[in-house]
């Protein structure tokens, strides 16, 4: 079960904690769609590292409540409640893919209690000047986020649909979860990985319980103005991707390195958008500790 709090304005947020609790704290925002349960396999391997790593659920997602027409910077104060929560006053933070621009959102907003924060592939914001936002993103990708351009109600239909077939889908075989995508050859690997199948059945399970209003929502806050600029982050800021993801493509790294003053890009070449499990826990040792 899930550990909850109440925010002010009635909703409900759940939250998870994995790892040495007594370590160095991590706030670990996931994808899209994805759910508190996303995390590197392996909690010793976390107890390990010194690692105290927290998820949650973002509003709509497992059993967080849905917090209509939220826009990304709306997480920093869920952020904030769950840190007093824990009693965590200071924290490294790092987003992944969909949890990229809420990580940015807490670095912009919360600043001063971010040690040290990562973005691994996040997307740009929608309006970006001097970015063909769609461009190099795979077809399934583009529909997707075309349907959010028509509007809840026809995003709504689709996502629908596509979480039930997801859902077949990771019954029967988790690594067909991105079925349909041009993945290159290290995605395709890191989701053969017995241990990443497992996370994976678990967050799809958990990631829809209530519906799909999470993964609506979050389309519709990546499209629509994000509520703070990139350009407002005042502190040293790692911009990771893969230079073969085909879901978020290398340009909106290299956009959001460029408009985030002492961002350090990392571009890992011929990689995609997925990190293998081993790759993940040095990636959130090296975040922490150097």
């Amino acid at each position: 079960m899930p550990s909850t709090l109440q925010v002010t304005d009635g909703r409900q947020l759940a939250y998870a904690e994995w790892g040495d609790l007594d370590g160095s704290p991590i706030f670990a925002l996931h994808g899209t769609p994805g759910c508190r349960l996303d995390r590197p396999p392996g909690e010793d391997k976390l107890r390990a590292a010194g690692l105290h790593l927290i998820t949650y659920d973002r509003p709509g997602y497992g059993a967080s409540d849905r917090h209509n027409g939220r826009q990304v910077a709306d997480c920093v104060g869920d952020v904030a409640l769950i840190a007093d929560a824990v009693g965590v006053e200071r924290f490294a933070i790092i987003g992944t893919s969909g949890g990229g621009p809420h990580a940015l959102a807490v670095c912009a907003r919360l600043g001063d209690r971010v040690t040290n924060a990562s973005c691994v592939v996040g997307i740009a914001p929608y309006d970006s000047e001097g970015l063909d936002w769609l461009a190099g993103m795979d077809p399934e990708n583009v529909e997707e986020f075309g349907w959010a351009l028509s509007g809840k109600a026809r995003l709504t239909v689709e996502l629908d649909r596509e979480a039930a077939a997801l859902l077949a889908r990771v019954a029967q075989d988790p690594a067909s979860i991105l079925e349909g995508f041009q993945l290159p050859t290290t995605d395709i690997a890191v989701l053969a990985d017995p241990r990443v199948q497992q996370i994976i059945r678990e967050s799809a399970a958990e990631m829809f319980v209530n519906g799909v209003s999470g993964w609506v929502d979050d389309d519709l806050a990546f499209t629509t103005p994000w509520g703070f600029d990139p350009s407002e982050i005042d502190l040293p800021v790692e911009i990771c991707f893969g230079s073969s993801d085909v879901l978020v493509p290398p340009a909106h790294g290299h956009w959001l390195a460029s408009h985030i003053a002492g961002a350090r890009t990392v571009v890992e070449t011929d990689k995609g958008h997925l990190e293998g499990p081993d790759e993940m826990i040095e990636h959130l040792r090296r975040l922490v500790h150097g």
